[in-house]
């Protein structure tokens, strides 16, 4: 007996049209929130620099990164209590606040402002990353790598087309008497509030909430009090610490830690998205610091926009390649595979000297390695734990990401001045190891790689 997102859509047909409604929606609703997102990035260090010095423009980026991992705790309780709907909603509407409150900052030029909306307005690329956890709630199991990735790719389509509007949004706004570089985030808050209301309006049935009662479903359709397919560590005796009762109150009297730590691939999962993204976010944003070294002033941006396209390219571009891999060699595989990129991306970038192209090529593969231990990890993690507690791992997931990522771009600064970018790319390699060893790490038999 298998139980919510292991079972044949042939044994519930209603679930297939709620599925494809689902992808859908999250589909536009990433596009138009990488819209709103890459909008405001794409001005917001040049904003912060004319507000208050180039020191100052790095402390934007961090500020919405630290907000984007710090809101997905609250984000995911809002979910866990209420749905997919009303989490994603309230993610997207406090990156419109964020984004309002960067525009008075702007016209009054006040810093503690500039750094409270930038934090805010991290609520946006929260929503983006919590979505595509919504893509799986409902989905087949041959599918949901390839259905993770779509809405991981969605958002591309809105990161690239989004830096062309920002002129256009400062032009428009012109004569709204905005100051000069405050029109994109006015974009940016109307992109999140359209993307918050069409999910308010048709994100119904809720996905999570409907895994959750088809779960109880098969749940109360057991005839024996003992569950073949839980492992030992799920069955506790009457006498331990944990409830009598079955799945909901266990897993409501756990926490996210206990669950991660009780399931191997979880713990994989989580491990592999923290770990692939603290490498890229590392050795990526010291890479314009070394073009920097070998180009002049005259040609560095046009040089750093190419390579960082291309970076950006490879880590979007073929998602759905490797969800697909995903679902065809399995979640293990695609994150070993990862890890090999991102060793390669270190090895090739890492002795690129001055040689702009393999530095290129270096970065590309970053990226693309990046991609395979977000996909596969994010998805093995979704269906490694239960619908009564998937939030509350995702968001601590998120959470571990975005605190490895921010503590890899602050840590990566320091290291680049005192050993230089070879250095800081081995050490880079040398964090992204152990996660060989995790993957290849077989948990007890009886406990597969799918939720139990």
């Amino acid at each position: 007996m298998t139980t919510d997102l292991t079972a044949s859509a042939r044994v519930r047909p209603d679930v297939a049209p709620i599925q494809r409604r689902t992808l859908s929606l999250l589909f536009g609703t990433q596009i138009i929130g990488g819209i709103g997102v890459t909008i405001g990035v794409a001005v917001g260090a040049l904003l912060a620099a004319r507000i208050a010095g180039t020191a100052v423009a790095g402390l934007t980026q961090s500020a919405a990164v630290v907000g984007a991992a710090l809101l997905a705790i609250p984000i995911t309780r809002i979910t866990n209590g209420h749905g997919r709907r009303p989490g994603l909603a309230v993610a997207y509407l406090v990156g419109a606040i964020g984004a309002v409150l960067v525009v008075f900052a702007a016209a009054t030029r006040s810093v503690p402002l500039l750094l409270l909306g930038s934090l805010l307005f991290g609520g946006g690329a929260a929503a983006n990353l919590q979505a595509r956890y919504a893509a799986v709630d409902l989905a087949e199991p041959a599918r949901r790598g390839r259905q993770l990735a779509l809405i991981v790719w969605a958002t591309t389509i809105g990161a690239v087309a989004a830096p062309n509007f920002a002129a256009l949004a400062d032009t428009v706004t012109d004569g709204w008497g905005l100051p000069p570089l405050a029109g994109p985030y006015a974009f940016s808050a109307a992109a999140f509030v359209l993307a918050a209301g069409v999910l308010l309006a048709l994100l119904r049935p809720d996905p999570l909430l409907t895994a959750r009662r088809l779960e109880v479903t098969d749940t109360r359709s057991l005839r024996r009090p003992r569950r073949p397919n839980l492992r030992p560590a799920d069955l506790r005796p009457a006498d331990s610490r944990w409830p009598r009762r079955r799945w909901p109150a266990v897993a409501q009297g756990c926490g996210r830690l206990q669950v991660v730590r009780d399931r191997p691939p979880a713990r994989l999962g989580v491990a592999a998205v923290a770990v692939g993204h603290a490498v890229m976010v590392a050795v990526m944003s010291m890479t314009p610091v070394r073009l920097g070294e070998s180009h002049g002033d005259a040609d560095v941006l046009r040089v750093v926009g190419i390579v960082l396209s291309l970076h950006i390219a490879g880590m979007y571009a073929l998602a759905p390649l490797v969800g697909w891999l995903a679902d065809r060699l399995g979640r293990r595989a695609v994150i070993l595979g990862g890890v090999a990129l991102l060793l390669a991306a270190c090895a090739i970038a890492g002795t690129a000297d001055h040689h702009t192209p393999q530095l290129t090529v270096g970065l590309v593969l970053l990226g693309l390695g990046w991609s395979g231990t977000m996909v596969g990890g994010s998805t093995l993690l979704s269906e490694s734990v239960p619908a009564t507690v998937r939030p509350s791992v995702q968001g601590f997931s998120d959470l571990t990401m975005g605190l490895a990522g921010a503590s890899a771009a602050a840590i990566s600064g320091f290291v680049m001045r005192a050993a230089g970018y070879p250095v800081l790319t081995l050490l880079a390699a040398i964090v992204a190891v152990p996660l060989v060893a995790l993957a290849l790490r077989r948990g007890p038999v009886g406990a597969p790689d799918r939720e139990d």
